[in-house]
């Protein structure tokens, strides 16, 4: 972890704790799904600069191109990467800082045609220690060739107070921003319907998250969204609303996921070098619907209660609460990290 006063640093989960969230998620029924061309990734990003790739977003007018970035401690750049994970061009992002970019996300917008990208800057594993974060959008490049580019910065707080992120993503129909947040118990927040760039923007919960999502997006069409955590993905039709479970290709750090352009498979990838993106079948119950449905101009929050939370998020043994389930998990993972100290100090 980064001190306040420098770069901050991604935690790494020990092994251990993994294995115990990976046990509780196991014993969810779900939609399996295996990675196309058996366990072969779709391609390598191959650039040595991309050591820490955090997000994935695919380019809705270059044809091909899937732009990726790296987490913490590196510069405000992104790297627009081709079928042959080789990087067609870089764009540096001259009026943004990278305190903890942690996802990238692609929208349209509909009344130029152009491509949008929205770059998060939106990581806090110091507990709070940001006033806020933000967001930054980018008017997609009309050519693959190295340049800098100015974003509109978007600053943003939570309702209910500060808390790790790492997923981003766009409702293509209505053009609303959701931020997914990194927690035992997260949630997935939705922007105001207008962002403003001279003030900062509320977040509110809109429904509930799995266990330590690590990114999410939307589908092209807007009927379905999919939440990535280290060990699996949910589809949902909206918050809350659980349409399929999709088993992922093991990864050393499953941290990125975006939908393919035609909306029947997700891209998903890992951090560090030579990282490979695997292409993932949606199964038929969460492919887009034949025809997609009216926008929606809001999403107005609602009250859940902890048992309508698991229900929604797949999560959870039967008849077991899922907030105990959570602290046994965090019991045994505290249990298990005392030994292994205890071991090693000896």
């Amino acid at each position: 972890m980064g001190r306040a006063t420098g770069r901050t640093r991604t935690r790494r989960i020990p092994r251990a704790v993994l294995a115990l969230l990976a046990a509780a998620g196991a014993a969810v029924p779900g939609t399996a799904a295996r990675a196309d061309d058996g366990d072969r990734p779709q391609f390598l990003i191959r650039d040595e600069r991309v050591s820490e790739s955090s997000g994935l977003a695919v380019s809705p007018t270059h044809k091909g191109i899937v732009y990726t970035h790296n987490d913490s401690g590196h510069g405000p750049q992104i790297y627009a990467i081709g079928p042959d994970g080789r990087t067609r061009a870089t764009f540096t992002i001259g009026n943004a800082e990278a305190r903890d970019w942690e996802g990238i996300a692609a929208s349209t917008d509909r009344a130029t045609g152009r491509g949008v990208l929205w770059i998060a800057d939106i990581g806090d594993n110091m507990d709070g220690a940001w006033p806020d974060v933000s967001v930054y959008k980018v008017v997609e490049p009309r050519t693959m060739e190295d340049a800098t580019l100015r974003a509109t910065r978007y600053r943003f707080r939570y309702a209910d107070g500060p808390r790790n992120a790492e997923g981003v993503m766009v409702d293509p129909r209505s053009g609303r921003l959701y931020i997914v947040s990194k927690e035992f118990s997260g949630g997935v927040y939705a922007a105001p319907a207008k962002l403003r760039a001279d003030k900062v923007n509320v977040l509110r919960r809109v429904g509930p998250a799995p266990i330590m999502a690590t990114d999410a997006a939307y589908a092209p069409d807007g009927s379905s969204f999919v939440i990535r955590t280290y060990f699996s993905a949910s589809v949902y039709r909206s918050p809350g609303k659980l349409i399929a479970h999709v088993t992922m290709p093991p990864l050393k750090q499953a941290e990125s996921i975006a939908y393919t352009r035609d909306g029947t498979a997700l891209l998903t990838g890992s951090e560090g070098e030579d990282s490979p993106v695997y292409r993932v079948p949606l199964p038929a119950s969460a492919r887009p619907s034949p025809s997609p449905r009216p926008a929606r101009t809001s999403v107005r929050p609602r009250a859940v209660t902890p048992s309508s939370e698991a229900a929604a998020e797949g999560g959870g043994l039967p008849g077991v609460p899922m907030p105990v389930l959570w602290v046994a998990v965090a019991l045994g993972a505290i249990g298990i990290i005392a030994f292994v100290a205890y071991r090693t100090g000896r």
